[in-house]
């Protein structure tokens, strides 16, 4: 029990509950489709996380990869996730692709170095700059030669 004191001035008791955080997470999918051009399967993903504030991202790309019988868990990519007000409730987006060559080939850069299957280039402002205005001159298939 804890002492408060109320808005009016008067002390009142208040008993304290500790909630125990439930480490089970819930997985659902939506509007699950299968695109063999991408070689991949893409749905929405819902997750019922009650207790808890979210859930990581390996976790459910784990939980995933045991749901759809993936070989290497690398291949799950999981992405947009907002969670509901309130809590208890996240949705994103998640792609599995069929190896990782294909997630190599149709996944976006940002999400390939994420994942660990790339390094980050990193270059200066400087030179980035000049390569855009560089690019700037040149039309077709020359753009795709500089530097």
């Amino acid at each position: 029990r804890r002492l408060v004191m109320n808005f009016r001035g008067a002390v009142t008791t208040h008993r304290v509950v500790a909630k125990m955080s439930n480490t089970s997470c819930t997985l659902r999918t939506r509007k699950f489709m299968t695109n063999r051009l991408l070689s991949r399967r893409q749905f929405i993903l819902d997750v019922l996380h009650p207790g808890r504030a979210n859930v990581p991202k390996a976790e459910l790309r784990e939980k995933l990869a045991k749901m759809y019988d993936v070989s290497d868990n690398a291949c799950v990519s999981l992405f947009g996730f907002r969670t509901q007000f309130g809590g208890g409730k996240s949705t994103g987006f998640g792609l599995i692709y069929d190896n990782i060559d294909a997630m190599k080939k149709f996944e976006p850069k940002h999400r390939v170095i994420r994942a660990g299957l790339k390094e980050k280039v990193t270059k200066s402002r400087k030179q980035i700059k000049e390569k855009k205005n560089r690019v700037k001159k040149l039309r077709g298939s020359a753009k795709n030669k500089v530097m």
